[in-house]
């Protein structure tokens, strides 16, 4: 592997579809380094490194693993196989950024950091919109104590995606369902802010297939702080979310979690700060550069993300599914 303290560091991306796009692209736009792309057939490698201007294109996964021009990995491929890929390529001596939901389980998030502490190498969930910049402004304010104790987080996350039952957001053998591909989104942030929680509800409706076409939660954090989130794949809403304490409140613009505008507000009410965010690209850049930075300083771990809290949220997911009914092995 390169030297992380002064060479760029090479990104290999795992799997060709359209997250896989959308991150390669928002990289090579900002100046990372991509030397490979791996998918199961040739063809479909090679049409991916022609599209973004990638040097190598691999036919099998094991190969873009065993790959010496490649530091870390970004595994794209559906929600089923993350652990299974991710723990190939910690043991095949890679980094990994693992697209969001980091693993279908909590058990399967447990392996991946059981095999990044086991191989000395770094490991994080992309769960991008941490990191763009109107949310760790955010993260600053709360932890900041600006707004006092914070007493609920409120958001939702509403799509109309398709309703094929052999696509994978439907389908469960390819885990679907609206939970893992849309309320990781405002579960993860209510955590973020809040902190695990003590005590979980959740109601949803199941479709044809097994899978949540709809679910909401509610839970309970320590100070009696409060989480209410709503994600449905079937129709599309506001998509917004807030922030609410006892010295203030924010208020999150459409689409809160991706690049957008927030305001807050004081006790009194009076406007103390409005932040418009100004990002190129669909800002995926920055959970990479995250990655980057880590990886220079030598650690193996995300301050803003741990890998210990991705598998606590995975499963915050396993109790949810468990109330709502979704069982992946039936």
């Amino acid at each position: 592997m390169t030297d992380t303290a002064s060479a760029p560091i090479r990104w290999g991306i795992l799997a060709t579809g359209g997250i896989a796009a959308a991150f390669a692209s928002d990289l090579l736009l900002h100046g990372h380094t991509v030397t490979a792309v791996a998918s199961r057939t040739a063809e479909s490698a090679e049409r991916f490194a022609r599209e973004h201007g990638i040097g190598r294109a691999h036919a099998s996964y094991e190969a873009l693993y065993a790959d010496p021009e490649v530091d870390v990995i970004y595994v794209a491929t559906p929600h089923p196989w993350h652990a299974r890929n991710a723990v190939a390529a910690l043991d095949a001596g890679k980094h990994v950024l693992v697209e969001k939901p980091i693993a279908l389980t909590g058990a399967e998030a447990a392996a991946i950091a059981d095999a990044a502490r086991r191989n000395g190498r770094f490991a994080m969930e992309a769960m991008w919109t941490r990191f763009l910049p109107h949310m760790r402004r955010i993260a600053d304010i709360v932890q900041g104590g600006e707004l006092g104790r914070v007493t609920s987080v409120v958001a939702d996350h509403t799509q109309d995606l398709p309703r094929d039952p052999s696509h994978r957001l439907v389908s469960k053998e390819l885990g679907g369902g609206a939970l893992l591909d849309l309320g990781i989104y405002p579960i993860s942030f209510a955590n973020q802010l809040l902190g695990a929680p003590v005590a979980v509800a959740a109601a949803g409706v199941l479709n044809s297939e097994g899978t949540d076409s709809q679910v909401g939660t509610s839970t309970v954090h320590a100070d009696g702080a409060m989480a209410s989130t709503f994600s449905s794949a079937i129709s599309a809403g506001a998509t917004r979310a807030a922030v609410h304490g006892e010295q203030g409140r924010i208020e999150i613009d459409q689409v809160w979690y991706s690049p957008t505008s927030f305001r807050w507000f004081g006790a009194d009410g009076a406007l103390r700060e409005h932040f418009t965010s100004e990002v190129t690209g669909r800002g995926m850049q920055y959970q990479a550069a995250h990655v980057e930075e880590q990886l220079r300083a030598g650690s193996l771990d995300s301050p803003i993300l741990p890998l210990a809290e991705s598998v606590q949220i995975m499963e915050l997911l396993d109790e949810v599914r468990a109330l709502i009914g979704v069982d992946y092995d039936a």
